[in-house]
């Protein structure tokens, strides 16, 4: 119980605490865009960097957990997307979208706040590994093969060329790939370096949650909701038991990495398919009412996980 009260409850109080603010118009209506962009921007690549790079490449490169965590997305997404072919029929970029929606945990403005207030700034490693992979990874795949359904690429080399400088130019990509190179060096990091990478890092947290509670202001969820609960389904339960059967049967992970992998496949649908459904205009309520029906029901799911895994 005292890894729900001192941990989660914070986490969500500061989530609540930006909801509110959005509700109750206290911050203006371009508070949310400019939070997410300072989060973005400036406050998550320093935790990224500074996790990467204060650790051995042997351990950034935890093959089985990043196997795990992959193939654990894999094994929800594909079964999910053949059911909505034929039960919620959509088009190619649609059904692309359900996918990502059922799967992408929202691992950097939850996943590791939530790691920092459990685990400590030392304990991030499992949440900064799972981040790299979603930004790099999964929405990238996403991105193309949303380009490719839609048609607005110029043939697929163009196509992919854009899918990839989408990826490797945002700063949750560049970050850790700074890091992992920094460690490569073998070179210790400046105190200043250190210190300016830990004070941003710091801000990160509660601002990232804080900007959660922002977005989810005013976002419908009376339509769709036959799939809507279906997704939240696949994210909430599905996708973690699935993570949970590969971390122990399959890779044997240790028990940090297997709560890792656990708890990041338990955390709700990141906003980030959100920003992908607007900009192509594709998916956008049923993916906001995913978001905010997960991140409500995970009050209770994540809680419940950090209660039986403990804290510390």
């Amino acid at each position: 119980m005292s890894a729900v009260v001192d941990v989660a409850l914070p986490v969500f109080a500061i989530m609540l605490a930006g909801y509110l603010a959005g509700r109750f118009r206290i911050l203006g209506d371009t508070s949310s865009e400019a939070l997410n962009a300072f989060v973005y921007w400036f406050a998550l690549p320093p935790v990224l960097f500074l996790s990467m790079a204060t650790v051995p490449l042997s351990d950034v490169f935890n093959w089985p957990f990043i196997w795990t965590f992959v193939l654990g997305m894999a094994a929800v997404a594909l079964p999910s997307i053949l059911i909505a072919k034929f039960v919620f029929p959509n088009t190619f970029s649609g059904l692309t979208l359900h996918g990502l929606t059922s799967i992408f945990a929202n691992t950097g403005y939850m996943g590791i706040p939530l790691f920092i207030a459990a685990f400590g700034t030392a304990g991030t490693l499992p949440a900064v590994i799972a981040t790299a992979v979603n930004s790099a990874l999964i929405i990238g795949l996403s991105i193309l093969f949303v380009e490719i359904g839609s048609g607005t690429g110029h043939g697929a080399r163009r196509v992919l060329g854009d899918a990839v400088l989408a990826v490797i130019c945002g700063p949750l990509f560049i970050a850790p790939v700074a890091g992992i190179l920094w460690s490569a060096s073998g070179f210790g990091l400046p105190v200043w370096l250190s210190n300016f990478a830990g004070l941003m890092g710091d801000a990160s947290g509660p601002c990232a949650l804080f900007a959660m509670g922002l977005f989810l202001v005013g976002k419908p969820v009376s339509t769709g909701l036959g799939e809507v609960s279906w997704l939240v389904l696949a994210k909430l339960v599905l996708h973690p038991l699935v993570t949970w059967v590969l971390a122990v049967q399959v890779f044997e992970l240790d028990f940090e990495f297997t709560r890792g992998a656990v708890l990041m496949a338990a955390l709700p649908t990141g906003a980030l398919s959100f920003v992908i459904a607007q900009k192509y205009g594709i998916f956008v309520q049923r993916s906001s009412a995913a978001i905010l029906i997960s991140t409500v029901l995970s009050v209770v799911t994540v809680s419940a996980l950090l209660a039986w895994f403990g804290t510390g």
